[in-house]
């Protein structure tokens, strides 16, 4: 009796095994689409200003696309895939400096049956603000 439930066992795992069930097959993430920058408006203030409104135009923005002030992102609107507008606090602008802007497309999550598949964060390359 004892090896009969022991064959059955083998049987069972074995059939378990190549059913696939022992593990699940993912997709991994697909490039996003990669935002580009053309224009800042403004493109520079003076040191010491006030906060302001700025306007970053380009391409392929998505509806939860992000602007990065010196890497950090910051609270965007979305006003269409060429164009968004963040606005720049005083204390960013406070002193001397050259800026990288970028924006990030984030990433989106897989659907698939195991949650695979989705797309990659995807960052813009550099434009530079001047804080006169």
């Amino acid at each position: 009796m004892k090896r009969l439930s022991t064959i059955l066992l083998t049987a069972l795992t074995a059939f378990t095994l190549a059913c696939g069930y022992s593990s699940k097959a993912t997709t991994p993430a697909v490039a996003g689409a990669i935002p580009s920058i053309t224009e800042l408006a403004p493109d520079n203030t003076n040191s010491g200003g006030p906060a302001f409104v700025l306007t970053v135009n380009g391409a392929s923005f998505s509806t939860t696309a992000t602007i990065n002030w010196n890497g950090t992102a910051q609270t965007t609107t979305y006003v269409s895939a060429n164009q968004l507008t963040a606005t720049i606090a005083a204390t960013d602008v406070a002193s001397p400096a050259t800026v990288a802007v970028t924006v990030t497309n984030p990433g989106t999550a897989g659907t698939g049956i195991y949650g695979s598949g989705g797309t990659l964060a995807e960052t813009s390359s550099a434009m530079n603000f001047t804080v006169n």
